[in-house]
């Protein structure tokens, strides 16, 4: 059998500031026609940038990579764009890309087919239809902007699918929706590769699409390191010149040594740790019991907020305490960032009072909301916001130079990279980091401020369960150790773990908080 996708020994470099960057170092992968395969890995790894070379977006340094016989690395630009019209469903982990402002849900779920010259009548069933599966049916004549952030993404998924693709390349696809609706997205991909015979290719960290998966796949270090079918346990991927990467729990199971000695067994082959350093690594933050005496930094008091008919908080009171940790929970669409932005003198609220450091936000100007922004608040949103030519480095100490932050920002910036992890980090553009990464940036740059509320939107949305919880345990500290009052908008059960308060909002009724 031909594979659907056959990548041989691939290498990508980039280079940036006269140093090389290595995104991918030698990894090879065959897909077979009609597989679904899942890939996930630490941020970094590599995954976006398998997804690009299957696209057609980056060609290999090294290497070659074929989709159903043709090699890309051959094609002609006019090819390559007719092989991605043609053969390509993607679907962008920034879904606002895929979505004109100016267009309804209807017109861009149909617009690929128009495009492609069907008949229009049919076209709009076919996205109807689809606009129905993942429950926006009474959106369809709803633009970008009357849409949440979790319904923008499903819009986004149904004009990629729309023209039932061979290959189907899925970055993070329901990296801001919560479980119900991931699931209802997972079931509209699987029914859609495999009613057309198609292949897929997800990068996902979701149960759900692990569900879905014939094959499951980890990427460390820009290589294929294990794999699982579906039900199966997991294999370490031996790569040209038996290159192996020893997972990390095993390595802590042996007391994170940094050398292993390995001997052939009758049953496989055995690794013993060898050294002095036996430290290991932890994301445990300790919890820490946050009094009812603490102060409120913000608070909503009997807050309403509606767009057109739709109401989305409903006599909302809620207090942001300092020193204590936050979860917003809710449907897609509920009001999580809503919240958030209210909180943060970003909206208005039709009805109630908003307080911000015992300050009132109603009737404020915006020069003076953004100024009370400015010394108060640190606002995390889905989309980083990154200068994508300027350094991790660069970028954090820009954020404190805009707040006008005294002392020496250059080590602030330095120290809150550290603290999330990017040390190694510091002098790469923002346009090469993951996806992850750049979040983390984000992060840092938040951190690195002197604030008294820090809000972040879906921070562990597109990260892998370990970098997710290493964050989780950063936001529980920022409140903890240092006292902020730290409000989280999410999906993610194990961010929600982590906190001290859950609020959960229904869209329509009164929040309910445990």
């Amino acid at each position: 059998m031909t594979p659907a996708v056959d990548i041989d020994e691939v290498f990508v470099l980039h280079r940036f500031g006269g140093r090389g960057i290595a995104a991918l170092q030698g990894l090879s992968l065959q897909v077979d026609p009609s597989e679904i395969v899942v890939v996930a890995g630490p941020s970094g790894a590599g995954k976006t940038t398998l997804l690009r070379l299957l696209a057609g977006l980056d060609t290999p340094s090294a290497g070659r990579v074929s989709v159903h016989g043709a090699d890309l690395g051959l094609l002609t630009p006019r090819a390559v764009d007719d092989y991605r019209a043609t053969t390509l469903g993607i679907l962008d982990q920034h879904y606002a890309r895929s979505l004109s402002p100016d267009l309804t849900c209807l017109q861009t779920v149909a617009l690929q087919l128009d495009l492609a010259g069907g008949d229009p009548a049919a076209n709009k069933s076919a996205a109807r239809d689809l606009l129905d599966r993942v429950g926006l049916a009474d959106r369809a004549e709803a633009r970008p902007g009357e849409l949440s952030g979790g319904e923008q993404q499903r819009v986004a998924v149904c004009a990629a699918l729309v023209h039932r693709p061979k290959l189907v390349l899925a970055d993070e696809p329901a990296g801001e929706l919560d479980e119900e609706n991931a699931e209802v997205v997972y079931r509209l991909l699987d029914e859609l590769v495999r009613d057309a015979g198609a292949t897929a290719v997800i990068v996902s960290h979701d149960r759900a699409a692990e569900s879905i998966a014939d094959r499951l796949l980890q990427i460390r270090d820009g290589r294929v390191v294990e794999e699982a079918t579906s039900g199966g346990a997991r294999q370490l991927v031996v790569g040209h010149g038996g290159w192996v990467r020893i997972p990390e729990p095993i390595l802590r199971e042996l007391g994170a040594p940094r050398h292993l000695a390995a001997a052939p067994h009758d049953t496989g082959i055995v690794l013993a740790g060898r050294g002095s350093d036996t430290s290991a690594i932890t994301y445990a933050s300790p919890r820490i019991h946050v009094t009812e005496n603490a102060q409120p930094v913000a608070e909503t008091k009997a807050v309403a907020k509606r767009f057109g008919a739709r109401t989305v908080l409903d006599a909302l009171d809620f207090q942001a305490r300092a020193g204590s940790f936050s979860a917003v929970v809710g449907r897609s669409g509920s009001g999580k960032t809503t919240l958030l932005h209210i909180l943060a003198g970003l909206e208005r609220p039709d009805e109630g009072d908003v307080q911000l450091a015992g300050e009132s936000l109603v009737g404020r100007t915006r020069h003076e909301l953004a100024e009370l922004r400015r010394r108060h608040v640190a606002l995390v949103t889905q989309e980083p916001g990154l200068v994508p030519y300027l350094s991790a480095h660069e970028n954090v100490e820009l954020g404190l130079r805009l707040r006008h932050a005294q002392g020496d920002l250059a080590a602030r910036a330095h120290e809150a990279l550290e603290e999330v992890g990017l040390s190694h980090r510091l002098n790469t553009a923002a346009a090469r980091l993951s996806a992850g990464e750049r979040q983390r940036v984000a992060i840092a740059r938040a951190l690195a401020a002197t604030v008294q509320l820090l809000l972040v939107d879906e921070p562990t949305a597109r990260l892998d369960e370990a970098n997710g919880r290493a964050v989780c345990a950063l936001l529980a500290a920022a409140a903890h150790d240092r006292g902020l009052a730290v409000v989280a908008a999410t999906h993610d059960p194990v961010l929600v773990e982590h906190a001290d308060l859950v609020v959960r909002i229904d869209g329509l009724t009164h929040p309910g908080c445990s």
